[in-house]
Formats: structure tokens, C-alpha cells, sequence
């Protein structure tokens, strides 16, 4: 048969009612209910009714309130602050400048050797997917570099095209009528391309990769063997002459 629960004075049945009516979580308002609800003579079967909570939760609840009070009510989630985070401050900085320098065995920097960074630092093992987390957290990117020529230089490119637009200015005066433009024409080359690999940079920066191109050339004639035939056939003919 349905009981009424004895519930401890902590608050009277205005503050009750105030903190059922003014609470802003829809879980503290609820709980104001209960126990607001349960103080005034209800039954449990009743404030089940009314609530929607089991009678096991109702029971929990005046538990928690008879036993803690008002700090009790409500969704106590909200006040964990969650674990300790792995780095502090310092060793986040430490961290920080450290990806800008290159890695102890060199290569690039990936999860595995951040995680082995972290392992050393803690003094336990780390997986390496706190590594690719802390690359990701401090607002590192993966991008692929934009390949330069380790000879190119960039001053002399500039002073190349402001000579090229100077070039262009006389043509452009005697045919004032014509569209003058610049067109460029490379040679075409096979072979392997130097391999740029991703590497983590700051978001919204694009990385440059220097590498070293270089190519062999040589001359390839080719021709159908139609034409290898006929050339033999005319040559024994001159031969017989």
C-alpha cells in the first residue's frame, strides 16, 4: 500500500515551493517536486503520478535529501569537473615549443613520437593516441607541403617577371590594337618525383617541402615498323642498281 515518506526539516515548504518554481534545470525542478510534494502529505504512489519517477528513484531521492539536504537536489553531473588533465600549463608549453623543433631520431613529427615525448616526460608508457589528441588539441593541422626547389629563390623570380612585363611594353606600343599576352611552353619530363609527405603545421599556415629535382635527359626516336620495312626494301633495291 502506498506510504508517505517522513522527510527532514531542512527547508520549509515555502523554500520548497520557491525552489520548485524558480529552479532553471528541469532535473532540480523535478526533485524540488518530490520532495516539496512528499512534505505536504503526498503518497509516493502519488508523486509517481504526478513526476513520472519510479518509486525506487523517488525513494533515492528523499535518501539523498534527508541525508545531504538541498545540495542534493539537482543534477549533481554538473558539478564534476571531470579528470585531471594529463599536461598542465607548463608541460603543454614545453610540448608547444618542442613541435617546432625536429623530432630526437628527426623525420617529421606524427602521434607516435609525440606519445614517446609524453612516455619520457611522465615517466610511463603512453599510447600513441594521446599524441595524435595533443597534435589535434593544440590546433595542428596535417597539410602537404607546397614543393620548392632547394636552388630556387624567390627574389630572382620576382625580378624575372618584372623583366618580363618591361619586355612585353614595347610589343604592346606597336600594335596597340592587339592583345598582347605572355605564354610559356616546358618540356615534358618523366621520372620519379621526389615523395612529400604530410606533415603538422598551425592551423591555416601551408607548409613548404624543399627538395631537389633532378632529371636525365636523352633523345628517343621511334617509328612504326611499316616504315623499317619499306626502308629495307628500298635499300636492297639500290644495292641490286
Amino acid at each position: 500500500m502506498p506510504r508517505s515518506l517522513t522527510i527532514q526539516p531542512h527547508l520549509t515548504l515555502e523554500e520548497l515551493e520557491m525552489g520548485y518554481r524558480q529552479a532553471t534545470s528541469a532535473i532540480a525542478r523535478t526533485h524540488y517536486q518530490v520532495i516539496w510534494l512528499l512534505s505536504r502529505g503526498k503518497t509516493t504512489a502519488e508523486v509517481a503520478e504526478v513526476t513520472g519517477f519510479g518509486l525506487n528513484w523517488i525513494y533515492e531521492i528523499v535518501r539523498s535529501y534527508n541525508r545531504i539536504g538541498p545540495d542534493s537536489l539537482g543534477d549533481l553531473r554538473s558539478r564534476n569537473q571531470g579528470a585531471k588533465p594529463l599536461l598542465n600549463d607548463v608541460q603543454q608549453a614545453q610540448l608547444w615549443q618542442v613541435l617546432h623543433s625536429e623530432p630526437p631520431d628527426g623525420g617529421l613529427w606524427n602521434g607516435p613520437k609525440v606519445a614517446a615525448w609524453l612516455s619520457e616526460l611522465l615517466g610511463r608508457h603512453m599510447s600513441p593516441q594521446p599524441g595524435w589528441e595533443y597534435l589535434k588539441g593544440l590546433r595542428l593541422r596535417r597539410r602537404t607541403p607546397r614543393p620548392q626547389h632547394q636552388k630556387s629563390s624567390e627574389a630572382e623570380q620576382q625580378e624575372w617577371k618584372k623583366k618580363l612585363a618591361i619586355e612585353t611594353l614595347p610589343v604592346q606600343k606597336e600594335h596597340p590594337d592587339a592583345d598582347v599576352q605572355v605564354w610559356a611552353m616546358d618540356e615534358h619530363r618523366l621520372g620519379l618525383k621526389p615523395v612529400v609527405r604530410k606533415v603538422w603545421v598551425c592551423e591555416g599556415e601551408q607548409p613548404n617541402a624543399t627538395v631537389n629535382w633532378r632529371f636525365k635527359w636523352l633523345w628517343l626516336y621511334g617509328a612504326s615498323p611499316s616504315t623499317i620495312w619499306r626502308n629495307l626494301l628500298v635499300d636492297s633495291t639500290l644495292c641490286q642498281n
